[in-house]
């Protein structure tokens, strides 16, 4: 799963979105995208597939609460983004709301040689990726 912060929530930012989804080798082309009702959805998924990015057979379901589990697991970064008042510009929410999802990630075991119940692996990590000394 991924995240892209963009100014609107329209078909080209959803397009966006998927395009950089299924570039990755770790993410396989579904056969079900589940996504909530936003009407931005079917024109991406029209599109993509026109242009042979997506496979004919694949479909879209759109349910209000169906993405609930992924809605749920950006609980914090909803919470970082209510204590904050929002953001003085687009560039800080995305350093800020980047970093939260980098995080999240390495704490969830989604790093390599990092285990997920391992804190002090976590903290070296994160020391040695910003050359902070731990």
């Amino acid at each position: 799963m991924d995240f892209l912060l963009t100014a609107k929530r329209d078909a080209a930012a959803a397009k966006r979105f998927f395009r950089r989804v299924f570039r990755s080798s770790c993410n396989p082309i579904p056969r079900v995208i589940n996504v909530d009702k936003n009407p931005a959805y079917p024109a991406a998924i029209r599109a993509l597939k026109r242009e042979g990015t997506l496979l004919r057979r694949v479909r879209l379901r759109q349910r209000k609460y169906l993405n609930n589990i992924i809605e749920q697991d950006h609980r914090v970064v909803k919470k970082r983004t209510w204590l904050a008042k929002g953001y003085g510009s687009f560039q800080s929410a995305w350093r800020t709301l980047e970093g939260i999802e980098t995080v999240n990630m390495i704490r969830k075991g989604r790093v390599r040689w990092v285990a997920k119940d391992d804190v002090r692996a976590q903290a070296r990590f994160v020391a040695n990726l910003f050359g902070i000394a731990a």
